[in-house]
């Protein structure tokens, strides 16, 4: 019986994950076994850093909401807390972007919360 090698399917399988780790430095980048450790490593920190980035975002908008709110003399907390009661549904990532953008409205929408709240 002839002898049966892995032939294409490893080799292709190797190729891929060489192709993956292209730019690594050293070995990581050229020699299958490290680069599948090193490529692994890259996935595990991706998927994770794919959720931590959606709390990065929302501590981001926390800070603009704040910076401005304190602009006008209220605090963050006591802001949206009147925005709940007044039951203006203004989300952090819209609130943000009024307070960067256009602090006019970001004001007008504050005061219109106190107002009612």
């Amino acid at each position: 019986m002839p002898r049966a090698k892995k032939g294409t399917k490893a080799r292709r399988r190797r190729n891929r994950i060489l192709k993956w780790s292209k730019g690594y430095r050293g070995k990581r980048g050229n020699c299958y076994k490290p680069a599948r450790e090193a490529v692994q490593h890259a996935w595990m920190h991706m998927y994770r850093h794919r959720k931590q980035r959606k709390g990065d975002f929302r501590r981001l908008w926390i800070v603009r909401i704040n910076a401005a709110a304190r602009a006008i003399g209220v605090s963050y907390s006591k802001l949206i807390a009147a925005l709940t009661r007044a039951g203006i549904m203004l989300d952090r990532k819209s609130l943000a972007e009024l307070a960067v953008t256009d602090p006019t409205a970001f004001r007008a929408i504050a005061q219109k919360a106190q107002a009612i709240a």
